[in-house]
């Protein structure tokens, strides 16, 4: 594709930010650690807590029964020992001894219980993480014991996230405690110096068990959802550190900012629609492979991404347990190719394939629509409504939808996709040889797990349930002052992984 085919798209870039949210009321000093976040809080409440973005907001105050370090080790932190039992049925954990909440409540086996129970029942998108945990056995005020209604290869990571985040059990389900949370983490939240939607305030927790590992005596985190705006606050000093875009990279060296880059989000199309409900031709996987052969993603990562990512046909990134290198190439960039796949599979003049039309990807739209109408494809778009984008495309109304998704762990990847009731399977389709895959790889352990892993994968590949471009970088940038660990599971990082830069 030529050059000018991206102009659009790269001028397109800088309008994806619609507003700022009003800038700091407690300023930014050496004894601050001042964020930037792209969009604002959704609850404190424990059963609402989310990954991604949101994270930053409450991980300051609610510590986590385990830790998952930016290498992807899971290590205790409230627990200090964690054992499965044979059949992997019985998870204990032994619970550090003398920690508190901040208003007083003990960090005991019962609080464990009733943070768990709270969160499997609250009916928060992350409910899932515990969803397995069918009963909490306090066995003491130091141990408790998980058992599982059936084995959950994700737990261990879950716990180092939502499904272990700790809140005091007199807050649970209480009026006001969305607003006012209350953990036993290294900071407790300032509501008296907060505005929400503007600035969130958070001083250090004197009691902390752990408190030699946090450099900063105070947090701040403001919203700010455009990408100038949040690249000038850096600049001038107000934050420390804050996402950014390909396009910003040069700025942000040129003004002495550090540049931090981690593989976490792929790129792509779903192709939700695979047993051809609604477009019959994507229940042949010639036809979804032809998809994966017409679009050149080493351009588009070239021109629209500067080359910030890596080329990519699955979804793995390379720490995950089912990464294998060998599919990285699985499908070249080859139009003539796709269309003699599609010959073959009986369309040889193509289709109709409807997707939607989203804010946030707006501009790739037209080089999607050229390079599927090279080999035959007409798209038909559908504007979707930007505050029922992720509805809409759980909706089950669309064939494929373009899309970009963060890795949470090799197993919930699985969870997020492969089963006819996970979430990002709108389609509900049940592929029955992905699900045996998936029932044997649940139950093995070990490196026969891991084997299983990546057999899950090749079959996700081989049968072309996505249609990857790239691995998109993350890029997250930090002032000279502060120094910061990105990890591969988050698109930003926890609270604990910054230091003051030596």
């Amino acid at each position: 594709m030529h050059k000018s085919v991206f102009a659009p798209l790269l001028a397109a870039a800088f309008m994806l930010g619609v507003s700022t949210s009003a800038m700091a009321q407690v300023a930014n000093d050496a004894d601050t650690l001042a964020l930037a976040a792209v969009i604002d809080n959704n609850s404190f409440d424990r059963a609402q807590l989310q990954i991604g973005n949101i994270m930053q907001f409450w991980s300051p105050v609610f510590d986590t029964l385990l830790v998952r370090e930016a290498n992807g080790d899971i290590n205790p932190n409230l627990a200090t020992e964690f054992t499965y039992n044979a059949d992997n049925s019985v998870l204990t954990l032994v619970l550090r001894e003398g920690v508190n909440f901040t208003d007083g409540t003990p960090v005991d086996g019962e609080a464990v219980k009733a943070n768990i129970e709270y969160l499997k029942n609250g009916g928060g998108q992350n409910s899932f993480m515990v969803a397995a945990v069918s009963e909490v056995e306090v066995v003491s005020a130091t141990e408790v014991k998980l058992h599982l209604s059936e084995p959950d290869p994700a737990l261990l990571q879950n716990l180092a996230v939502v499904g272990g985040a700790m809140a005091s059990p007199a807050t649970l389900g209480v009026e006001g405690s969305a607003g006012n949370p209350v953990g036993s983490g290294p900071y407790t939240y300032d509501a008296a110096n907060s505005r929400i939607g503007q600035q969130y305030v958070y001083v250090r927790n004197p009691d902390y068990w752990n408190a030699e590992a946090f450099d900063f005596e105070r947090i701040t985190i403001t919203p700010i959802n455009d990408q100038v705006a949040r690249l000038n606050a850096l600049k001038s000093g107000q934050i420390d550190a804050g996402m950014s875009e390909a396009r910003a990279v040069a700025d942000a060296e040129a003004n002495g900012l550090v540049v931090n880059r981690v593989d976490v989000d792929w790129f792509g199309l779903t192709i939700a629609d695979r047993e051809g409900k609604i477009t019959p031709a994507l229940a042949d996987p010639r036809v979804r492979q032809a998809l994966n052969m017409a679009f050149d993603g080493k351009s588009i990562l070239e021109f629209v991404e500067l080359g910030f990512g890596k080329l990519s046909d699955q979804i793995f990134p390379e720490t995950s347990e089912g990464y294998v290198a060998e599919l990285n190439d699985r499908y070249p960039f080859d139009p003539e190719g796709a269309k003699a796949l599609l010959a073959e599979a009986g369309y040889p003049d193509g289709f109709e394939l409807l997707m939607p039309e989203t804010n946030g990807f707006a501009a790739f739209y037209p080089i999607i629509e050229k390079y599927l109408k090279d080999i035959g494809i007409t798209v038909k778009w559908e504007k979707v409504a930007p505050n029922a984008t992720i509805t809409e495309l759980r909706s089950g109304k669309y064939p494929a939808f373009l899309f970009q998704f963060g890795y949470q762990g090799t197993w919930s990847e699985f969870r997020k996709f492969g089963y006819p009731e996970s979430p990002w399977n709108p389609s509900k389709v049940a592929d029955q040889g992905l699900l045996e895959l998936l029932d044997k790889a649940q139950y093995a352990t070990g490196e026969a797990q891991t084997a299983l892993f990546q057999d899950v994968n090749r079959y996700m590949v081989e049968n072309a349930f996505f249609a990857p471009m790239y691995r998109r970088d993350t890029i997250y940038l930090t002032n000279k002052e502060v120094a910061v660990d990105l990890q591969t599971t988050n698109v930003v990082p926890p609270i604990r992984n910054y230091s003051k830069a030596e």
